[in-house]
Order: C-alpha cells, then sequence, then structure tokens
C-alpha cells in the first residue's frame, strides 16, 4: 500500500465525504478507492478492459452473416 499527502479542494473533500457515508467506509482513502475503481470502469477506453478483449474474441469466433448489397440488407432487417 503506499501512502500519500494530498491536497484537495472543499469541493472534492465533501464528495469524498458522501462516498465514505454512502458506502460505510472507515476512512477516505477508501473512498478514493472506489472513485478510482469507478472511473476505471466508466472513463478508461473499453479496449483496455479485460471483458472488452474476451467479449471481442468471442464475436471473432461467430460465423460471419453474408449480406450482399444494401438492398438485400434493407429486405433482411425488414425495412423498404
Amino acid at each position: 500500500m503506499v501512502q500519500a499527502i494530498i491536497n484537495i479542494k472543499e469541493n472534492t473533500n465533501r464528495l469524498l465525504n458522501i462516498i465514505k457515508a454512502k458506502y460505510g467506509l472507515k476512512d477516505k482513502s477508501q473512498a478514493i478507492d472506489i472513485m478510482a475503481q469507478e472511473y476505471e470502469r466508466e472513463i478508461l477506453e473499453p479496449e483496455l478492459r479485460p471483458e472488452y478483449i474476451k467479449k471481442a474474441e468471442k464475436i471473432m469466433k461467430e460465423k460471419p452473416v453474408r449480406v450482399g448489397s444494401p438492398k438485400d440488407l434493407r429486405k433482411m432487417m425488414g425495412l423498404k
């Protein structure tokens, strides 16, 4: 575990207190961990996530669908 002394804005401090209360955490460092996990899940590029790689590998194994012309595609999709 890494220890750090950080300077944060008052608004960030309030946010950490809210997260701490919401999840019943012992200290703000746990709240920062929750924020980092959420950031990782929501913000990082999907290509960087392991579940994206698994999903892409699964899709690559699927049999391709032959579409043909745009007219054939519209017909297949039930469009005019």
